[in-house]
């Protein structure tokens, strides 16, 4: 029941001031979150990598309100692909990036994103990576999906995320289930409206198999964003009925969640990559994870009323 409410606070700047001030507020965050600097990610990176995993990389920053925000987001981005290159891990280390934090929600802001990824996307792939483009809320889609297309058109390696509580995602699942296209297929972690989304936890788990099975009978390399233990071993039956060898898709699991199971699906010869987010704008992104996780969320509740 909370978790709706903690979707609708990830956008509150009274909360937001609230829960950052309380004590309790930053053990929880260091839990989800790799650090607030580019030395921090960096350290992650070669933790994971050392022990089998690959990566992907979200700099934290998608509730910016002027166009220089964006370009501080993208400047933090290329910083990356340099040191990413500098040190030899481009090759295990991927990057995902919220159009939101260049500028997406800005006025003009599908053209300002557009201008302000594209330069992130070149650097990524001269040194060697790429880029996943994450998907926001529903209002976002249509403009995520026109940037994908556009860059693509150039660096088709451009990923993509799809959610799989909105109705409309079975049809984006078969357009984007071409040769070499990439796609992370989540649940879904926004507060959407039933129109657009299905509200039930039973629904949204049958549409997520539903796009699965699109996307592995399919030429492109289906991501699989999910700490589900039923859709991790959906998504190997489906693997083995398709025909397709670890290599052939991946799993992808959040920074601190279930590390035990990503070191067994790396262990057994998955491609098993981790979402690492790091920098100083961490608010919306903890929030969305507690309203995810019920026993996190009651515990920071309880710590939260303890201290206070």
């Amino acid at each position: 029941m909370l978790g709706p409410v903690l979707l609708a606070a990830a956008r509150s700047d009274g909360i937001r001031r609230l829960v950052a001030a309380a004590p309790v507020t930053r053990p929880v965050v260091d839990r989800y979150i790799a650090g607030e600097g580019l030395g921090d990610a960096m350290s992650a990176v070669r933790a994971l990598t050392g022990r089998g995993l690959d990566v992907t990389l979200d700099h934290l920053g998608e509730d910016i309100t002027d166009p220089a925000e964006a370009r501080r987001n993208r400047d933090a981005y290329l910083a990356l692909c340099d040191a990413l290159a500098a040190e030899g891990l481009a090759e295990r280390a991927e990057m995902s990036v919220k159009l939101s934090a260049f500028g997406q929600a800005l006025p003009g802001g599908h053209d300002l994103a557009l201008a302000n990824v594209t330069p992130v996307v070149e650097a990524a792939a001269a040194a060697g990576t790429t880029v996943t483009l994450d998907m926001e809320d529903h209002t976002t889609a249509d403009s995520t999906l026109a940037v994908l297309a556009e860059l693509r058109r150039s660096h088709p390696q451009t990923g993509a995320v799809l959610q799989s509580y909105l109705f409309r995602t079975e049809d984006d699942c078969r357009a984007l289930a071409g040769e070499g296209s990439r796609v992370r297929l989540v649940k879904g972690a926004y507060k959407e409206p039933a129109s657009v989304a299905f509200q039930d936890k039973h629904e949204v788990d049958r549409a997520y198999v539903r796009c699965l099975g699109i996307l592995m009978a399919g030429r492109g390399h289906p991501m699989i964003g999910s700490h589900d233990p039923r859709m991790v071993a959906i998504a190997q039956e489906l693997a083995r009925r398709t025909g397709r060898k670890p290599g052939d898709y991946e799993f992808q699991m959040l920074y601190g969640i279930r590390e035990a199971e990503q070191r067994r699906l790396a262990d057994e010869g998955h491609r098993m990559r981790v979402y690492v987010p790091y920098g100083t704008d961490w608010y919306g992104y903890f929030m969305r994870r507690l309203a995810e996780r019920p026993a996190n969320l009651a515990f920071f509740l309880r710590s939260l009323a303890t201290r206070g």
